[in-house]
């Protein structure tokens, strides 16, 4: 283990961990399986994402099995398994994006970053991803940059918008 490392990861486990017992939990297990998504929610907020560590870390702490962890983070599209950029970029691929050319603004932004959708440039900074749909069919084709939404976008704004984020 690298020392450099052990000692921020073990506050960051030591911090969710007080987290975990100052909600009070009993012995029931409805009431944890109920606190599961805040703690999840805190977990990444700590971590940044939710590696086996810190999902066996939530399992243990909440005596959960391992399984419905796993099956809240695989479920919910907020929660990840894997390192997010510093700032995410998802492209929407409803139908109504789809349609008015969301796969080219895809390829734009794959291009300028040199990254492929699902991964996170070199440096961290950014990182690619899709939804689904985001109820903004009237701005289709739509990008949503850290909860900023961007309407009607052109695979020529692509640059712009990573721009504003440098």
């Amino acid at each position: 283990m690298n020392p450099q490392t052990a000692e921020p990861e073990t506050a960051q486990f030591a911090r969710l961990a007080e987290f975990i017992d100052g909600l009070g939990l009993g012995h029931e297990p409805d009431e944890r399986q109920a606190a599961l998504i805040e703690v999840l929610h805190e977990a990444q907020e700590i971590f940044g994402y939710l590696p086996e560590d810190v999902q066996e870390f939530v399992a243990e702490k909440l005596r959960l099995p391992l399984g419905r962890v796993f099956g809240v983070i695989s479920f919910y599209h907020y929660f990840t398994a894997e390192p997010r950029g510093k700032h995410q970029i998802n492209c929407c691929l409803g139908t109504a994006c789809f349609v008015r050319g969301a796969e080219k603004i895809i390829e734009q932004f794959e291009d300028t970053l040199g990254i492929k959708m699902g991964e996170v440039t070199p440096d961290k900074n950014f990182s690619l991803g899709t939804l689904r749909c985001v109820g903004a069919c009237s701005l289709a084709p739509v990008v949503i940059v850290d909860g900023k939404t961007y309407g009607r976008v052109t695979p020529e704004q692509a640059a712009e918008i990573i721009a504003e984020y440098n």
